[in-house]
């Protein structure tokens, strides 16, 4: 984490001496808590109630070494040289062992996102020091008594200078070194660490009973311990009032823009929300909960069959399915309405579609979109393809067969006024019809079957799916392992076989060698797929699960 030496290492150091000669160590030596103690929620007792998200990071050394099993040669190496790269400039700067000094005396990591507002800086600012992050730090300490040496050997070393002062019986050290002080404080079991002193003084109050973050409306919900499923989580973060916490987020970055009430309303629909990362046998999965405002969730969320993805080839790079078109649509375009400018562009649009090729925007095009669909990204080497390597398919079903015909008519007169050859063709008995270029076939559009119409690019791609796959996508091994174990049933896939992606990337940057960075590239190529999907339980929650399927280790 950039940033994150100068802020923990020399504020652990500073409290911890708070606690410092014989008694003290006696003391120490017979207290100390177990890792069960140091829960998310007990983290989240000692934050105060103002704090807008909280993230938690597992210090777990079972749950990080799982991810060893993953990963090329050449991503593992270069893992290894920046971690070790960064332990041998914290050894050099401060003296400080990760493994030894460290690692044996932290419990748990909370890390807290305060308002803007929270507090004001006490120090002047410049652009060589700018306004302190507001963050506060709560690290649970599983052994003092390691605790209290690496404070020690943190205190003995030249140009560390702290002070004490009290605060309602709490000790608070300031630390101050070569960059802008640290505070920080031993409350209970943990230690609690901030680049203003207003924060750590808040966090005291929260200790002796004032509101705390985990008090929050919804919170006690959002830190179960089913919330969010994960097997072995790495990180996960909790944001009980969502729409606040990006307004926060937004006010606290000065290069942002302000959110438009359009976008706060929408942002207002979603309650609260808990996310993580974790690790599994397919390499990195992250899960999000939403709840949604009930007053909003006018929309049912029906599952996708999930059939339509047979009809694509196991060459697909790239595909995003899903069902009702038409419903999304209209929800969009009602919220268009509630904004002027996007009106005016929604109106525009639809004025321009009706000029061009005499087509209903609403009804015409989207309208008759009511199944399940498939935008899909095919690999393909000949014809109008070659110079890119691949091409577009889109595959809907629909229950209004007379009205998608009528509209892809009228699509093709258009593409005739503009000089483009429209012509018919029979692929295995099914009527295509394509349009002509005199580079080669540009698109062409039929039926696979009574009520799914597609649209490709190119001949290679109109031949393929014109007819059934001899190795379907669904069947393909990339395809099942990074998408197998996403929720059933869902809302439809997003998916990228970053092996064919790379191969591809690969071929069109040969002639602009080090466009990406070879640590980079190293670890997009330890990625073998990438698989997602969202389901909807009830209409005012929203699950949605990502898994970036890894190449195991070698």
């Amino acid at each position: 984490m950039p940033g994150k030496k100068s802020l923990l290492i020399p504020a652990i150091a500073a409290t911890v001496v708070i606690a410092g000669g014989a008694a003290t160590y006696l003391y120490l030596k017979g207290s100390g808590s177990s890792g069960e103690a140091f829960s998310p929620m007990a983290s989240a007792k000692i934050v105060p109630d103002d704090a807008i998200m909280t993230s938690f990071i597992s210090t777990d050394d079972a749950t990080w070494s799982k991810l060893q099993k993953f990963g090329t040669p050449e991503a593992q190496k270069y893992f290894g040289a920046s971690l070790k790269e960064f332990q041998q400039k914290l050894l050099t700067e401060s003296q400080v062992d990760f493994e030894k000094d460290v690692k044996p005396w932290v419990g748990s990591v909370m890390i807290a996102a305060l308002p803007s507002g929270a507090a004001k800086p006490v120090q002047q600012t410049t652009p060589d020091k700018p306004v302190p992050p507001n963050l506060l730090l709560v690290v649970g300490i599983k052994d003092k008594v390691s605790a209290l040496k690496f404070a020690n050997k943190m205190k003995s070393q030249a140009g560390v200078k702290s002070t004490e002062s009290d605060y309602k019986g709490v000790k608070i050290a300031e630390f101050t070194g070569k960059g802008s002080p640290t505070y920080s404080a031993v409350i209970q079991d943990y230690l609690v660490l901030a680049p203003q002193r207003q924060w750590v003084e808040q966090a005291i109050e929260t200790s002796k009973g004032q509101p705390s973050f985990a008090s929050k409306a919804g919170a006690s919900s959002l830190f179960a311990a089913d919330a969010i499923d994960l097997k072995n989580p790495l990180a996960r973060i909790y944001l009980p009032d969502y729409a606040s916490a990006i307004q926060q987020l937004a006010a606290n970055n000065p290069k942002g823009s302000p959110i438009s009430p359009q976008g706060l309303s929408q942002l207002k629909q979603v309650q609260s929300v808990v996310a993580g990362i974790g690790v599994d046998d397919q390499g990195l999965r992250f899960k999000a909960v939403a709840n949604i405002d009930p007053k909003t969730a006018k929309i049912e969320y029906k599952p996708a069959p999930g059939k339509i993805v047979s009809q694509f080839p196991a060459e697909t790079m790239a595909l995003l399915s899903g069902a009702g078109i038409n419903h999304y649509w209209q929800q969009i375009s009602e919220q268009s309405k509630s904004d002027e400018n996007t009106a005016a562009t929604f109106n525009q649009v639809r004025q321009q579609l009706k000029a061009a090729a005499d087509i209903d925007l609403d009804k015409e095009l989207f309208g008759w979109m009511d199944g399940e669909f498939a935008i899909g990204a095919i690999s393909s080497n000949q014809g109008l393809l070659a110079p890119i390597g691949f091409g577009g398919v889109m595959v809907f079903d629909t229950s209004d067969r007379k009205t998608a015909e009528a509209t892809l008519t009228k699509i093709d007169n258009f593409a005739k006024r503009n000089s483009v050859k429209v012509a018919e063709r029979d692929i295995q008995g099914k009527k295509v019809t394509e349009w002509q270029v005199p580079q080669g076939v540009l698109l062409g559009h039929g039926w696979l079957d009574q009520d799914s119409v597609f649209v490709a690019m190119g001949q290679p791609l109109v031949d393929a799916i014109s007819t059934k796959p001899t190795q379907p996508l669904d069947g393909s091994p990339t395809f099942k392992n990074a998408t197998a174990s996403l929720p059933q049933p869902n809302m439809g896939y997003f998916y990228i076989d970053m092996e064919k992606v790379m191969v591809l990337v690969n071929r069109n940057l040969a002639a602009q060698p080090n466009t990406i960075p070879p640590q980079t590239a190293a670890m997009l190529n330890s990625i073998q797929g990438i698989g997602a999907s969202a389901f909807w339980p009830n209409k005012t929650t929203n699950h949605l699960e990502v898994v970036l399927a890894l190449k195991s280790a070698k």
